[in-house]
């Protein structure tokens, strides 16, 4: 299965390439999601396998963590790390890509759909979900081997967002960081980091539609 890891990692690796040289593949997310469901299967597993099961603690606690989680990373995000990193690294994330989000309600509301479908879903299932699994199988699945799959590939999270510059690299490192966790703390369970990755992006989507969103005017490049 070593093999088939390595082809699996060229793929992945072609993939991140292509985005990285602006050849317009839309989002990987789809690709990234194809790997791991054959990957799954050719090892007769299935997604939830990886995480996507009924939890043994109530959907309530569940559904808790998730909106606690959710709603602390953003506070977390908009009011300390992104104003730090700003200061360091002299400029914000870059979000000009959702510049026409700003008063457009047609796209506010494929923005949430995105962010649940596409990120919160699609990236969980990709990210804690196949990714982290895979490395640490190829490690032994041992503690070790957990520890180094969640760097590895929270390090992977967090530079796939490279179109945000440096402050939404580390931002995502740090979000990915925060998601691996409730992952690992909810039992491999992939719900509450969905929840909670939901919730941050919709979060974001209303209050760059509003134009709320935190130094918006530097951020999306817009007159103050």
């Amino acid at each position: 299965m070593r093999k088939v890891f390595v082809i699996e990692l060229i793929i992945i690796a072609a993939i991140f390439y292509l985005d990285y040289r602006h050849v317009r593949l839309g989002s990987k997310v789809p690709y990234l999601f194809l790997i791991g469901w054959v990957s799954l299967r050719m090892r007769g597993l299935r997604w939830k396998d990886v995480g996507l099961f009924r939890p043994a603690s109530p959907w309530t606690k569940i559904l808790i963590v998730g909106l606690v989680a959710g709603i602390g990373t953003e506070v977390l995000e908009l009011f300390v790390t992104q104003p730090l990193l700003t200061k360091i690294f002299n400029r914000g994330p870059n979000l000009h890509e959702l510049q026409l989000l700003v008063g457009n309600r047609k796209l506010l509301i494929i923005g949430i759909v995105l962010s649940w479908v596409l990120a919160a879903l699609g990236e969980e299932l990709v990210y804690r979900g196949y990714l982290t699994n895979r490395v640490a199988e190829i490690f032994g699945a041992s503690k070790s081997a957990w520890i180094i799959a969640a760097i590895l590939v929270t390090l992977l999270f967090g530079f796939s967002h490279f179109h945000q510059g440096p402050t939404g690299i580390t931002e995502n490192i740090i979000d990915g960081g925060i998601l691996a966790a409730i992952y690992f703390a909810t039992g491999r369970n992939l719900w509450a980091p969905i929840i909670a990755h939901g919730l941050t992006d919709t979060i974001d989507v209303v209050l760059i539609y509003l134009g709320w969103y935190p130094g918006l005017q530097q951020i999306l490049g817009l007159p103050a």
